[in-house]
């Protein structure tokens, strides 16, 4: 084990400890602990931590060393996490392995800068929220990325039936207009939520 390479991953201690506690239990040293990027959308990033068997491994697997036990991950996945960080969390509600991936950090995580970002807002100011306005709604700029746009709508837009018509034959055509090198316009608004109807990215 001692000679395989780190994984491009880092385990907190008490991840580590949670890790070898769980392989204790089972009574089985000889346990891989899987990671997979289960859906990369950076929308709503989700992983899986499993333990595997030896013979459940895959041969294009890659296999890191160096916590007290072996990491197995397909190769993709293994791209995906360089660089990221599991925790273990433990709170009255709820107890899992977290996961802090830089290279998938949810939408709205990051500050919103840079000349692009800047005129998709100068654009909503301008000419999106005057016209919404009158329904009693708002739209807000949440993020720029990968010349994505990722809107939020608040007021009179959250919930209502209209509002994939608005973003698509408004909103979408101004924007598209004032900032022709977006590629798209994603609407992360959650409307079927009540009174919390944003989409709220994990800080």
């Amino acid at each position: 084990m001692s000679d395989r390479p780190k994984p491009p991953v880092e385990f907190t201690d008490l991840a580590r400890d949670t890790v070898l506690r769980f392989m204790e239990m089972q009574g089985d040293g000889d346990l891989l602990v899987r990671i997979q990027v289960a859906s990369p959308s950076p929308l709503d990033p989700r992983y899986e931590i499993t333990m595997i068997e030896p013979d459940e491994k895959c041969p294009e697997d890659v296999v890191f060393g160096g916590y007290g036990f072996d990491v197995v991950m397909e190769p993709e996945s293994a791209k995906l996490l360089d660089g990221a960080r599991i925790d273990w969390i433990e709170t009255l509600t709820e107890s899992g392995f977290k996961v802090e991936n830089p290279n998938l950090a949810p939408i709205g995580s990051k500050p919103l800068e840079g000349p692009l970002a800047d005129r998709v807002r100068q654009a909503i100011d301008q000419f999106v929220n005057p016209g919404v306005a009158q329904h009693g709604g708002h739209v807000t700029l949440v993020e720029v990325r990968d010349k994505i746009v990722y809107l939020q709508m608040g007021g009179g837009c959250q919930g209502c039936g209209m509002a994939s018509v608005t973003l698509s034959q408004g909103i979408e055509r101004i924007l598209r207009e004032q900032v022709p090198e977006i590629e798209g316009i994603q609407d992360v608004t959650n409307h079927a939520a009540g009174d919390s109807p944003y989409y709220e990215a994990a800080k």
